[in-house]
């Protein structure tokens, strides 16, 4: 297939999909999307039972198969979707909240990590599968960032009040340029032959130094440039335009360069967002910089979570898979709620917490296509199949269930 023929088949079915969603169900547009592409795999999942000779799902897994999830996401539409979920955040209200976002995005992500890495291995161990500690660390990695792109969609649903919506933003858009250093660190540390060797905490402290900071000085520097051009035009067909050559280059460059490329576009992104709007544009260029972004956040959301559930198809499922997926679910939400009381512990004699803070904060923290596709970008090791089912399954409770229940809780608290 070629890449005009996997364009029109996504974008197609995206639109038809929409379409009967807007139509029929008006759920929100990332789970209705997800929902819909899960139901039509499990039809066609049925349909191959029933008649054999179809080869039906052996047709439509090599289409999807033909999509590398992980580049299409990673290296494609991430840029893309965290710039635009940036350039409608508030700067003033992250600053202001700056050491809880902080803390959570790191603090709180490396604490689930853990928690989740030996909790999971001794549910693997329980189920008969024997998985590596440092496979259990990266299963931990990858699961526990927050999803920006699911979290930032339920978000403009939900009416939260704006210091707990700067929280949950903030952390989604933060924490998964960590988790991607994390992931990568401890991918480095795979051996060629054993997979038992302990990871190096010195190498992935050098690795997170390297990507984290560098991803933030290179956005800043990138949104700064930027920025500086469109103070001196008026024109928002060339200040659009600037804005699609920060985030095309911006995130090229990140990865020419070895820093956190999700990192930099958040940068860049709130930069622009906040001076830039304030400083260098005017009413008629905000006005179309914020439709074309926005624009661009919902397709490449539609494909995204349309691909999510394609992905069923190509998921390899045996009974003691199931079994582990569903302890994983359990497992994450509980080191969820613990890594978020841990820094709001800290922080509860600086700043003022929501009701149920904690209880909201574990809740909205959902997972995504960020969390599949680090999954999918694992090399051939003997846990990858477990991983990539737990942490399929955990995907589609997070975006699904909690992504519909979320609404009753904020109410409940708020």
């Amino acid at each position: 297939m070629t890449l005009l023929d996997i364009a029109a088949i996504l974008l197609t079915t995206a639109a038809v999909f929409g379409f009967i969603n807007t139509r029929f169900f008006k759920l929100e547009s990332s789970v209705g999307m997800m929902l819909m592409a899960l139901v039509s795999s499990l039809l066609v999942l049925l349909i191959d039972r029933l008649f054999p000779g179809s080869n039906l799902v052996m047709i439509i897994r090599s289409y999807v198969s033909g999509i590398d999830f992980n580049k299409a996401l990673m290296e494609g539409m991430l840029g893309f979707l965290l710039f635009a979920g940036a350039l409608h955040a508030d700067l003033e209200y992250f600053s202001r909240r700056k050491w809880t976002i902080g803390l959570l995005a790191t603090v709180g992500l490396l604490t689930s990590t853990v928690m989740v890495a030996f909790a999971s291995k001794g549910l693997f161990m329980l189920l008969g599968f024997d998985v590596s500690t440092l496979a259990c660390l990266i299963f931990g990695a990858l699961i526990s960032p927050t999803d920006p792109i699911a979290v930032m969609g339920t978000l403009k649903t939900l009416n939260a009040p704006p210091s707990l919506e700067a929280k949950i933003a903030g952390e989604s858009l933060f924490n998964d340029g960590v988790a991607v250093v994390v992931f990568t660190g401890l991918i480095a540390l795979l051996p060629t032959g054993s997979h038992h060797q302990a990871p190096g905490a010195s190498a992935i402290a050098i690795l997170f130094a390297q990507e984290a900071l560098g991803g933030v000085l290179l956005g800043l520097v990138a949104g700064w440039l930027a920025y500086k051009m469109m103070l001196v035009i008026d024109d928002y067909r060339v200040e659009v335009l600037t804005t699609l050559a920060l985030v095309t280059g911006g995130y090229s460059l990140a990865h020419a360069l070895h820093v956190s490329g999700p990192i930099a576009m958040v940068c860049a992104g709130l930069l622009i967002g906040n001076r830039g709007k304030k400083f260098a544009m005017s009413e008629e260029v905000t006005e179309y910089l914020e439709k074309f972004w926005e624009l661009i956040d919902e397709i490449l959301n539609a494909t995204l979570f349309l691909l999510i559930g394609a992905e069923v198809l190509v998921v390899a499922f045996s009974g003691s898979m199931m079994l582990a997926g569903l302890g994983a679910i359990a497992i994450v939400l509980t080191a969820r709620i613990i890594s978020v009381s841990l820094p709001i512990s800290l922080m509860r004699n600086r700043e003022r917490f929501t009701p149920g803070a904690v209880r909201i904060l574990t809740w909205a923290g959902l997972r995504g296509g960020i969390s599949v596709a680090l999954a999918l970008s694992l090399p051939d090791i003997p846990e990858k199949p477990l991983i990539l089912a737990c942490t399929y399954i955990v995907v589609l409770f997070s975006v699904i269930v909690q992504g519909l229940t979320i609404k009753k809780v904020l109410r409940k608290f708020v």
